[in-house]
C-alpha cells in the first residue's frame, strides 16, 4: 500500500489556491496559536491566492490585520491575508488550546478530607456538589504544588 498524499495534492491542485485549504487549515494552530485559533479560522482562497480568513469580530479582524506578514510567513503557502468577521467552527478542545490537560483525580485521602468538610450540610445534593467541588480543590492544590517543585 502506497501513501497517497503527494497524488491527492497533485489532484487537489487542479482547483486553484482553494486546493490548499487543507494544508492551511492543518497549519492554522500551530502558526498562530491557541488563542488566535479561538478567535480566527481560515474560511477559503479567493481566486487571486488571497486566503479569507473569518474573525470573532472586527476588532479581531483589525489587530490581525496589523499582523498579516507575521502570520503569513508561518504559513505553508505564505498567503495574502485577509480578516473579517465571520462565522468560526465549534470549539474543541484541540482548537480551544491543546496543551489543557485533564483535570488531576482526588487521592482516597484528599477525597475523605472532602467527605469530612461537607459532612455537616444537610440537604444531599447540596453535600455531594461541596464534596466534589472539595476534592477537585484539593486535588488541584495537590498538582500545582508538585509542579512548582519540579522547577
Amino acid at each position: 500500500m502506497e501513501p497517497i498524499g503527494d497524488e491527492l495534492r497533485s489532484e487537489l491542485s487542479r482547483f486553484g489556491p482553494q486546493g490548499g485549504i487543507g494544508d492551511t487549515v492543518a497549519a492554522w494552530p500551530d502558526a498562530v496559536g491557541a488563542e488566535i485559533a479561538r478567535h480566527a479560522w481560515p474560511a477559503r482562497f479567493t481566486r487571486d491566492g488571497t486566503l479569507l480568513v473569518n474573525t470573532r469580530d472586527a476588532v479581531w479582524g483589525f489587530e490581525l490585520t496589523q499582523r498579516a506578514a507575521e502570520i503569513s510567513s508561518r504559513l505553508p503557502t505564505k498567503p495574502k491575508l485577509k480578516f473579517a468577521p465571520g462565522p468560526l467552527p465549534e470549539a474543541t478542545p484541540e482548537t480551544v488550546d491543546p496543551a489543557v490537560k485533564k483535570a488531576p483525580e482526588a487521592t482516597l485521602e484528599q477525597a475523605r478530607e472532602a467527605a469530612e468538610w461537607s459532612s455537616a450540610i444537610e440537604d444531599d445534593e447540596l453535600r455531594e456538589l461541596v464534596a466534589r467541588a472539595a476534592r477537585a480543590s484539593l486535588a488541584r492544590a495537590a498538582a500545582e504544588r508538585s509542579n512548582n517543585r519540579s522547577f
